[in-house]
């Protein structure tokens, strides 16, 4: 299976449909009034209609299992960067170098989605398969954003591999987090094209209900393969969530 899709649920869909134009260059597929599907070269983005006062559960602490953001891969952080910042877009990560020599900077889209800049190719520090790795070389440096992956915290790393292994994704690399004394390591699974960017700490994570229906982040859609986990969410049968809360649905045939 691979990433076809990332759902977000937002309030006013011609409102995030124009910041995904204006400061991702998103190309757009299809748009209606209560959604607009969005090329962003190796998935697409929906953009779903809401209603209502649901409130999201999500934080921006990184500590919070689930979903933590979705990013891009960006010739030019700075460069991008520089007009989200003129124009008042709310900003959580000014742009900085990161551990395994990539520039990255964080933003949020008008529902609250954080998303990221990925400049440059991830060096691991250490590589457990270069096939997959060179497959991730391979796609180059982006003409505009590119999908790179979508980011979650764990309780355990194991766990989550052992899940997301008969669905097709496979671990390539691991990046440490030497400088954070809450013992941060990032591994990261592919899948094709995408990636699921795997945060994991040695101190406490704290759970996270999923709110359905709430604004941000609210799944991915997985094409390909016949596996598919057997769990599903107490609120919508046609969601399966992975071991920290990640909803994930199945592309339509």
């Amino acid at each position: 299976m691979s990433i076809t899709t990332i759902t977000i649920n937002v309030r006013d869909v011609a409102r995030s449909r124009a910041f995904y134009e204006t400061y991702l260059a998103a190309h757009v597929l299809e748009v209606s009034p209560d959604h607009a599907l969005l090329d962003m070269v190796t998935a697409t983005i929906r953009l779903q209609r809401v209603e209502g006062a649901v409130e999201s559960s999500w934080q921006t602490d990184d500590l919070h299992r689930g979903f933590r953001h979705i990013g891009f891969k960006v010739a030019d952080t700075d460069a991008l960067f520089s007009r989200i910042a003129a124009d008042g877009v709310p900003v959580h990560l000014a742009p900085l170098d990161a551990e395994g020599g990539v520039r990255i900077a964080f933003f949020f889209d008008p529902d609250g989605t954080l998303l990221e800049f990925v400049q440059g190719d991830l060096q691991y520090h250490d590589v457990v398969d270069q096939d997959l790795v060179d497959a991730e070389y391979a796609l180059g440096i982006p003409q505009r954003p590119r999908f790179d992956h979508v980011a979650e915290t764990v309780e355990e790393f194991e766990t989550t591999r052992d899940f997301y292994s008969p669905l097709g994704f496979r671990h390539h690399g691991t990046i440490e987090q030497a400088q954070d004394p809450r013992g941060f390591r990032i591994r990261f699974l592919k899948a094709g094209d995408g990636v699921l960017e795997i945060f994991s700490y040695a101190t406490p994570k704290v759970p996270t209900q999923r709110v359905p229906g709430a604004p941000g982040f609210d799944s991915i859609v997985l094409g390909g393969g016949e596996q598919w986990p057997p769990a599903r969410s107490a609120h919508q049968e046609d969601v399966a969530l992975d071991p920290d809360g990640l909803a994930l649905r199945r592309a339509e045939a």
